[in-house]
């Protein structure tokens, strides 16, 4: 028994590290290959041939929030947008304020949709998309967000090349004197900044809500958003490439960048990862044929790696509880208290490493952040429960990740979490 607990450790470690290592290096290919471009790319200027871009914000209850999120688009440098704000049975000031923005700045194309949808946050956007959308791109915009001013504009770049339906955003959280706050802040630095390898190896199946952008034709050609599942924004961004990601690419996009608030108490930190744990399974098994598949319509790194590690990660997460428990009793039966270290410091240097060569950081505020390292690997722990936790409430309920349980599906209602209203986004 020791020996199969020893070698799943190893076997786990060892995968983890060829992970950090490919991570890091596709990060700089990202980067020289985004240097490259922007030093060959001719400047398109915001003229006439310019897209049109529509921006979709669903909103319930976004007083506290909303008028800063629409102050960002209305001040973005791309000037051909439409913007569609979904009202969804708000109970508090959000109509109001919207209705005063309206009449404040007359030049801006903004239309405000009251409605209530009984099919969660992707069929309010299905709904204003279908029905009001003109753009021939459409980006969606949580409610308590801030875009970058070049934000838009850096987004319809990407699509001067036609294989490219989708486009995600770097999203960033905003700063909060929390413990919570600086956990999401590094955990999504650090997961954003891996996305650029999915980029470079054509990998990435997963395009979030937050400033994501598609091509309005192609949203239309699949379908929209699916209601049946928790993260309608996996579900579309897997539909796009369901039938090939060679000739339909998705995308991450590092200076497309959006900042959003973090979640603000534990339990809604628990509720938001049950969510989106429920939802990655459900839309993995639904396009579970990505895994493995041969077929020359998709990129082996999407079919032989991304997808099989996605399923392996969530079994690797089933064991971590047990891996954790034989390694505490590795150190204390024979000593071995270097397994702590070598783990804190490869965690603690690789935080660094994500934090340095970060294109959107200054130097004080990097040196800001590094102060922090120190602390994050036992931070990072808090994540972990949070995620084992999740996986376990999603294993106790196969029927939900099944999509077995067809009267929730159809009405996957939707409320937002509480919001700060005073965090402001991480200077950049």
């Amino acid at each position: 028994m020791q020996d199969l607990l020893l070698t799943v450790f190893l076997t786990v470690g060892a995968i983890n590290l060829v992970h950090m290592g490919l991570y890091i290096g596709g990060a700089n290919v990202y980067d020289m290959w985004q240097f490259r471009r922007s030093k060959h790319k001719p400047i398109r200027r915001h003229d006439v041939k310019s897209p049109l871009v529509t921006v979709i914000v669903p909103a319930h209850n976004e007083e506290k929030v909303i008028e800063r999120c629409l102050d960002s688009i209305r001040t973005n440098t791309h000037r051909k947008i439409e913007v569609i704000v979904h009202n969804d049975n708000s109970t508090d000031a959000t109509r109001k304020i919207v209705e005063a923005y309206k009449k404040q700045h007359p030049k801006l194309k903004l239309r405000l949709v009251n409605r209530r949808i009984r099919a969660g946050k992707g069929g309010g956007v299905n709904y204003c998309a279908q029905k009001y959308a003109k753009g021939d791109l459409v980006m969606t915009l949580d409610a308590d967000c801030i875009l970058h001013p070049r934000a838009i504009h850096n987004a319809t770049q990407y699509f001067d090349n036609d294989k490219i339906v989708g486009v995600a955003a770097n999203v960033r959280i905003m700063d909060s004197p929390t413990v919570l706050g600086l956990l999401q802040k590094f955990e999504h630095m650090i997961g954003y900044r891996s996305k650029k390898f999915y980029a470079i190896t054509n990998s990435e199946f997963i395009i979030g809500g937050v400033a994501s952008t598609y091509r309005r034709e192609i949203m239309k050609e699949v379908g929209y958003y699916d209601t049946d599942t928790q993260t309608e924004d996996i579900g579309l961004s897997m539909k796009m490439i369901a039938s090939g990601n060679r000739a339909r690419r998705i995308i991450y996009a590092d200076n497309v960048v959006a900042s959003t608030e973090g979640v603000q108490t534990f339990r809604a930190l628990m509720k938001q990862r049950y969510r989106w744990k429920l939802g990655m399974l459900q839309n993995l098994l639904k396009y579970k044929h990505l895994f493995g598949n041969p077929r020359r319509q998709y990129s082996k790194a999407l079919t032989l790696y991304r997808v099989p590690m996605a399923f392996l990660s969530e079994f690797f997460l089933v064991l971590e509880p047990f891996i954790l428990a034989y390694v505490v009793y590795l150190s204390i039966v024979y000593n071995t208290t270097g397994l702590f270290v070598g783990a804190y410091l490869t965690i603690t240097l690789y935080v660094l490493w994500n934090i340095w060569p970060d294109e959107h950081s200054s130097v004080m505020r990097k040196i800001a952040l590094s102060l922090y390292s120190p602390i994050m690997y036992f931070i990072f722990y808090l994540m972990d429960i949070v995620q084992v936790v999740a996986i376990f409430r999603c294993l106790i309920h196969p029927g939900d990740v099944l999509l077995r349980s067809k009267d929730k599906a159809k009405d996957i209602s939707w409320t937002s979490p509480e919001r700060a209203g005073n965090a402001v986004a991480a200077s950049l």
